[in-house]
């Protein structure tokens, strides 16, 4: 019984999580033109579901794992903070084995 409740959590949670993957966005042409730009949230977001982004993007075309219309700076410091809390960054290569 136990099991099946996690399937079930872990089924909700992995489909709350591709909910918000990056994808194109169609009220947004560009952000010159007035459109919706994602900025440092957004782009750590995507960054910690990069993988499962990625993953998805094989199979369907609308997913992308980087959103086009973005701030710049800050949402690539976001995206690049996520993907280092996802993959671990630098921190992994200067433990030491015992």
């Amino acid at each position: 019984m136990k099991a099946t409740r996690a399937v079930i959590v872990l089924a909700l949670v992995l489909l709350a999580t591709v909910s918000c993957t990056p994808g194109p966005n169609p009220l947004a042409t560009s952000p010159d033109e007035g459109g919706t730009v994602t900025g440092f949230w957004w782009g750590l977001w995507h960054g910690l579901i990069a993988p499962i982004s990625f993953i998805i993007s094989l199979f369907n075309r609308n997913v992308t794992i980087y959103e086009v219309h973005n701030s710049g700076t800050l949402y690539n410091l976001g995206y690049l903070l996520g993907l280092s809390c996802v993959l671990g960054g630098s921190g992994r290569g200067t433990k030491r084995g015992r």
